[in-house]
């Protein structure tokens, strides 16, 4: 779409606002909203002024002075503004020199894209997300200097088997057994259809909805692949969707990890595959139909894989996910259909065009732009380097013995130890300028300062139960 285009567009639907979104550093949407008529053909290229040190992890006071500059491809009628509202994603640049910011994420992830370009090994990356969330009815946390606390409740929750509800009608889904069987057992069935609805009339490709393993409310809904800075796009898109229809319907969702102790957490498992000129670099004839390059791109993954999770699960809560026992990738190998592997390659299609690897350590709690651009330069490091990834896993690694355990790598116990892997392997992320120094050292500060030291300072419910009485 161009910028006449969407002119056009607002003219047609009598658009009455205009939203203009952006990426802040962490992973959360921000936006600002113009009346239709301050939307003009100049404003494509000249952008909008606004303070960039309000945003976290971005700029200081004494350079505050940003520019929003909306992208016409990504223009969306907004379906839950009262007001008549078209929504743009936009990207950031500098006022003075108009240099595209470094710590936009978008920027981050548009650089990694046509990196992958100049270096003729592909000229596209696909990435296909399977963004997994939890829908509750009602969540409650504090924290103060002399208590912590939080509660969550969901009508299908085991744990309200025995609560009075005036009547309690059953069809509590035991714990790990959510996927799937059908409602009633399902009590969400008719939310995710509108949620799949809201998202297929926004313009995105939904492949399917279900419910996932946990209790409790925990939902998937799987989205076609798409080019890497595309599909980024389409993830904030879907959060947002999915956020906006729980809250009309009285209930909430979160995409952070672990929110149950005791069950299954929230993953985002990543399809990924090269392609150049309509061909799937990936299909060939070596182990579960995969091409030497496409091995090369498994063995960056899982040298890279400790940094890269600084990225692809960037929060404390994300390593409460990555536990043996509850479907999570914590063993750094590859196999073909095996999901106790870091890196599976589905065996569903023997169509060359499907074929892909399936890497199983992100979250949903990532920034997408950042994960993904990140996945893309281990994927490029690994082939530029011919990384062999060693031989495959196709046992089911949660039965190893130990001794043939001890020879499986691991993924980081936690953030604090993703973020110091990061400082020490991140070489390969800045090549072609895709990440910079300062988005790297920015990032470590944030995530360390706000979010390690913080929980580390501050004492845990579960502590009193084993401390207490000391």
């Amino acid at each position: 779409m161009t910028p006449k285009e969407v002119l056009a567009l607002c003219r047609e639907k009598e658009v009455k606002a205009v939203d203009l979104r952006f990426m802040d550093f962490p992973g959360l949407w921000q936006h600002f909203t113009i009346p239709v008529g301050k939307l003009t053909e100049d404003i494509f290229r000249e952008g909008v002024g606004f303070d960039g040190s309000s945003i976290r992890g971005w700029q200081r006071i004494n350079e505050s002075d940003m520019l929003v500059i909306p992208e016409p491809d990504t223009a969306m009628l907004d379906p839950f503004c009262e007001l008549k509202t078209l929504s743009m994603i936009c990207n950031i640049q500098d006022p003075i020199t108009r240099e595209d910011y470094t710590r936009d994420p978008r920027n981050v992830a548009r650089k990694a894209a046509n990196y992958l370009k100049s270096t003729g090994i592909a000229d596209t990356c696909y990435v296909g997300p399977e963004c997994e969330f939890f829908i509750f009815d009602d969540i409650r946390f504090d924290q103060s200097n002399h208590y912590g606390f939080y509660y969550i409740d969901s009508i299908e929750g085991q744990w309200n088997r025995g609560r009075e509800e005036h009547p309690n009608l059953g069809s509590k889904l035991r714990y790990k057994e959510g996927y799937f069987p059908v409602p009633p057992s399902d009590h969400l069935m008719d939310i995710r259809n509108e949620m799949m609805q809201m998202m297929i009339e926004c313009g995105i490709d939904v492949e399917a909805q279900h419910h996932e393993v946990a209790t409790g409310g925990q939902a998937e809904i799987d989205i076609r692949f798409d080019h890497l800075v595309a599909v980024a796009d389409k993830v904030m898109m879907y959060k947002y969707i999915v956020k906006n229809v729980a809250r009309r319907r009285n209930k909430l969702v979160t995409f952070m990890p672990k929110p149950l102790f005791d069950d299954n957490g929230s993953g985002m498992h990543c399809h990924l595959s090269l392609w150049k000129g309509g061909e799937n670099l990936f299909a060939g004839s070596r182990y579960a139909g995969l091409s030497e390059m496409a091995l090369y791109a498994i063995g960056g993954l899982l040298k890279h894989a400790p940094a890269l999770l600084a990225f692809c699960a960037p929060t404390t809560n994300s390593y409460k996910r990555l536990v043996p026992g509850y479907e999570a990738p914590v063993n750094l190998a590859y196999s073909q259909r095996n999901r106790s592997a870091a890196i599976r390659i589905p065996m569903y299609s023997p169509n060359p065009k499907a074929k892909r690897l399936e890497f199983r350590c992100p979250d949903p709690s990532c920034n997408p732009y950042l994960a993904f651009a990140a996945m893309l330069m281990a994927m490029i490091d690994g082939i530029q380097n011919k990384i062999d990834p060693g031989e495959p896993l196709d046992k089911d690694i949660y039965d190893l013995d130990p001794e043939e355990l001890k020879d499986v790598p691991t993924t980081p116990g936690s953030l604090e130890e993703a973020l110091k892997a990061l400082r020490r392997d991140h070489e390969f992320l800045l090549r072609g300028d895709v990440f910079t120094e300062d988005v790297i050292d920015t990032w470590i500060w944030y995530k360390t300062e706000r979010e390690v030291d913080a929980i580390r300072l501050r004492p845990h419910p579960y502590e009193f139960c084993l401390y207490a009485d000391i």
